[in-house]
Formats: structure tokens, sequence, C-alpha cells
């Protein structure tokens, strides 16, 4: 593609205003171009007073304790999430099979067992009800109750947080909700990640929100807050010397990419509004289209839609399905970055449709970038020997799922190209 334009699944877009470089410069100018800083502080007051805006007055004096730790990435959030919950080796997590593997690789960091549970076909989000048959399960197998709980808010889509938040309460087990992707989606008003005990935020480059690289973890109070800071700081004792009692991480974010999260914070409202503008012109394009379904949010809630997805009927016939599976990949897909180990071969036991194959071939082929769904992390091979709790629904929606550009940069005319591509590519 030497000419034509390049449309990107999601990136993030910087302020017109320049407010980015000038909370950078002042890093540099001041100096503080270290893991700590007053873009840090600053941020995470921003970010505090962000989740917990509620218009209701008893909500508000809920969430009145909230507190926010930024971070390195949003798996340091999970992985310090879930540390102060008491996971440890020996231990069991229920996790959200249908995800990115940064939901439940912290929980093996811990030498815990992840315990994989399906998803319910409405939000694409953790079943409630599997989930309680997984605990008594685990409970009657182990004797012992699984540690904590990880729901996922998939592509910024609310889950049943209310349900599961009242099964997690009968048998008094905390939650680490993971809303990497759900920064700004809310559950009848409130922001997502302020249910649980711990609310896990991401910032990577392709996020709602970006410090190029980064996380926060949304605190219960002050106190845990400050053990959060302590774990994120190499778990340093209040000494004129390094005297060290536990083992720390160095997790903190750096001043110089606070600064970008701060200049960021001024247009995540433009953001989240562009993203839903998108979803919307999607939803209308495919309404009445035999074969294809948008996936959009639950009554009573509201999806920042990070990532736009639609559902390809398995008997819809593409255009060059001929085509799909041709070879084997050997490096990054799309934007992928860090692909440096080849899989040598061309299927897998679970994989996309062939017709959904040949639609991401299409539109690849039109510069346009689109991925399958998350592979449920109870069919990726390094989980192949851990509890799972499964219905169909995640490896079904796997198989028949695609997820489209979505992001601030993405124009109306090349919503309007995507569209057009992919019913031309309809036989």
């Amino acid at each position: 593609m030497s000419e034509r334009k390049r449309i990107y699944l999601c990136l993030a877009h910087m302020s017109e205003e320049g407010w980015e470089q000038k909370y950078v410069k002042e890093a540099f100018d001041t100096n503080w171009v270290v893991p700590l800083g007053p873009n840090v502080n600053a941020f995470e007051e921003d970010l505090r007073a962000f989740v917990t805006q509620v218009e209701d007055e008893k909500l508000k004096e809920s969430l009145a304790e909230k507190q926010v730790v930024a971070l390195s990435s949003g798996t340091a959030a999970v992985h310090l999430g879930l540390l102060a919950c008491g996971v440890g080796p020996g231990d069991e997590v229920l996790v959200q099979s249908f995800t990115f593997c940064a939901s439940t690789h912290p929980i093996t960091y811990l030498g815990a067992t992840p315990v994989m549970v399906d998803s319910e076909p409405e939000t694409w989000n953790m079943d409630p009800q599997l989930l309680e048959e997984a605990i008594k399960d685990r409970i009657a197998k182990t004797g012992r109750k699984p540690k904590a709980i990880v729901p996922v808010y998939l592509y910024g889509m609310p889950a049943k947080i209310a349900e599961i938040m009242t099964i997690a309460e009968k048998y008094d087990i905390p939650v680490v909700e993971d809303a990497a992707e759900g920064f700004g989606s809310k559950y009848h008003g409130q922001v997502c990640g302020t249910f649980g005990k711990y609310g896990v935020l991401s910032f990577n480059g392709n996020k709602m929100i970006t410090t190029s690289g980064g996380g926060a973890l949304i605190c219960p109070s002050t106190e845990a807050k400050n053990k959060i800071m302590w774990y994120a700081t190499q778990a340093r004792e209040a000494y004129p010397y390094y005297q060290h009692e536990a083992i720390g991480y160095n997790y903190r974010l750096s001043n110089v990419c606070a600064g970008i999260g701060r200049g960021q914070m001024k247009v995540v409202d433009e953001h989240i509004a562009r993203h839903r503008q998108i979803a919307a012109m999607y939803e209308e394009a495919f309404r009445d289209f035999d074969g294809i379904e948008f996936h959009k949010e639950m009554e009573g809630t509201e999806s920042n839609y990070w990532l736009n997805t639609i559902l390809l009927d398995e008997k819809l016939k593409v255009k060059n399905e001929e085509c799909a599976y041709a070879e084997a990949v050997h490096g990054a897909v799309g934007g992928a970055a860090g692909v440096v180990h080849g899989g040598g071969s061309v299927h897998t036991d679970c994989e996309p449709n062939v017709n959904v194959e040949a639609m991401r071939l299409n539109l690849d082929k039109a510069g346009i970038e689109s991925r399958p769904l998350w592979k449920p992390m109870h069919k990726q091979p390094v989980y192949k020997n851990v509890p799972a709790y499964v219905n169909g629904v995640s490896e079904s929606l796997f198989k028949r799922g695609l997820c489209l550009p979505s992001g601030p940069m993405v124009s109306d005319e090349d919503v309007a190209l995507i569209i057009k591509t992919i019913k031309e590519s309809i036989l």
C-alpha cells in the first residue's frame, strides 16, 4: 500500500490543543523524569474524579473513599489487585475465559491457578449463573473457596456486574474488575471498575486514552492505595537506606507518561463520544443486513464501544473464502507488535470460520485493519490443563466474530468505506 490510507483498528488521538506536550515538557523542564512526580499525582486525581463521577448522591457517597494508583500497565494492575486480595501459591481464581491473556497471566505469576468461566450471550462477559456453579463445584472438589473473581468488560461492554457482585458477596469472594477495555463505560450510571474491591484500567496505545503504555488500579481506600504503591515501588521500607521485608515490583508509572495521560484526560469525553458515534453508524448499516449482527449494549448500560464488533452467520458466503488459511502467518497481523515467535502451522483446534478469515483478508487488501475476537483462554494451549466451566458461548462467538476500526482517528468516510467493503465482500 504505497498511497492508499491505512485504516487502523484503534489508535489513541492526541488533543489538538497540545496538552500532552505541555505536561511532558513540564516533566523535562523540572527534571521529573522518574516513576513519580507532579504529573503522576495529578493524573491519579484526574482519574479518581472521572471514575467516581455519578449523579446519585447516595452512590456518590459510597464511592467517596475510592483512590487510584497509576501503574506501568494494566497487567501490573491485575497482578497487584490479586496480590492485595491475598492470592498466592495453591489458590484458585475464577476468571472470565473470553478475554485477553492479561486477565489470566497475572494469576499464574502469583503461583495460583486460573479457573476459566465462560460468557453469557447478551454482553459476552462472565456468565453469573455459570460463575456460581463454578464456585460451588470448586468448594466441593477442593474444600476451599476461590480466592478472587475477575470479570472483564469485553470490548468496553458492561458485564452483568450487579449479578456478579451479588454472587461474590454471597460467598464472600473479592472481585477484581478488569475494566482495561471499559474505561468510561457505565452500568446504571456507575463507572465500570468501581463495583468490586479493585478495578483495573489500561492506557495502552490502543485504549480509550493512552499514556503510550500504562495502567491504573482503582482501590477501595487510602490505606489500600498506600499498600499498592508500596508494592509498586519495590516494597521499600522507611529507612535512610534500602530495607526490604517483602517482595515488591517496579510497577509505578513514569512522570513523563503520566503527563501524556493528563493531556488525554482533557479529551476523554470526546474520545468516548466518537467511539459511540462510530458504533451508531455500524449499527445502522447492519441493522437489516441478513447474516451480519452488530453487538450492541444492554439496556441500562453505556458502553464506550472501545472496539465495535460484528458476527457473521456461519452460512454467509464471503468472496475469496478459498484463500482463507491458504498459508501460515509468519509475522504480526495488522498492527500487532512483538510477534517474533512463529506459530508454524496454518490451523489450530479452535479458529475463526473460513468466512470470517476471508472477510479479514478482504478488508486488509482494502487497507482496513480488522481482527478476530479474543480466543477464549480455555482454548489456549498454555491453559489446556486448568479447570474450565464452559457453555460454548465464547467459542461460538470467537468463530463468528470480527473487530472493526473504532478509534477517534477513524473518520465518517473511513466508516463508510469499511461498511462498503464488508457488504461488497458478501456473495
